[in-house]
């Protein structure tokens, strides 16, 4: 990978972020983008000046074209778009949440995937990275699980569409991203001890953990229509 040229959209922090700094160190070429200009910059001075930092609103669908075409062609695509909306109980849980979970996570991820074709190498990859309540059957989940899975399942539908262009995906876990940081911090680390409790490794998981996986499905030429779970095994937890 170390003449390669990776985008990465969400590279400003979390998963994204440990992403750019992994391909970095393997010599890859990096670009990350994000939709704050603040945490986009500082992304960038802790990445150094070998980064590329491209300001991106991936839920701006009729802007991703011109962004891409700043960046021009690149090999890989990395997709690490988050979302918190559809959190709450199936009885309660607001249906104008769920929308926005789904307009966050599902259509951005498909709207991205979409403008970067014509930049994108052929013969590389795209890697989508969904989420645990895709596979999990937790109480609460129901909106963000299915938002989860909707992204999940565009994997072995595209990887067939694109060939042979690689499709797959990486589902995290718990890890500790700062997606976590809307809760307060002594619920927050409670929630992190009761899950490395049920997690057969032990530990919630570094967005370090998801890196090496995605790292893996780019570097991998043999590897398409796949998602590696990787969740230290909680899906493994009753």
């Amino acid at each position: 990978m170390s003449s390669q040229h990776t985008v990465v959209v969400g590279g400003s922090s979390g998963i994204g972020l440990a992403t750019a700094h992994h391909l970095l160190a393997s010599g890859a070429r990096v670009t990350i983008t994000g939709r704050s200009q603040t945490r986009l910059v500082e992304a960038r001075r802790q990445l150094g000046p070998e980064a590329q930092a491209v300001p991106m609103d991936a839920s701006v669908a009729d802007a991703l074209p011109a962004r891409f075409a700043q960046i021009g062609k690149f090999d890989h695509l990395v997709l690490a778009l988050g979302s918190s909306k559809g959190v709450g109980p199936f009885a309660t849980v607001s249906l104008g949440g769920v929308k926005l979970g789904f307009e966050e996570k599902v259509y951005a991820h498909f709207a991205t995937a979409q403008a970067a074709l014509p930049f994108l190498n052929p013969t590389g990859s795209l890697t989508f990275v969904s989420g645990l309540s895709a596979h999990a059957a937790a109480p609460g989940t129901a909106g963000i699980g299915a938002a989860n899975a909707a992204v999940a399942q565009l994997v072995p539908i595209l990887a067939v569409e694109l060939k042979p262009l690689r499709v797959n995906g990486v589902c995290p876990g718990v890890i500790d991203t700062p997606w976590w940081d809307a809760f307060p911090k002594e619920q927050k680390q409670a929630m992190f001890k009761d899950y490395a409790a049920r997690t057969p490794v032990g530990r919630v998981g570094r967005p370090e953990d998801v890196a090496q996986a995605i790292a893996f499905l780019i570097g991998n030429d043999f590897m398409t229509g796949h998602t590696l779970i990787c969740d230290g095994g909680l899906r493994l937890s009753a």
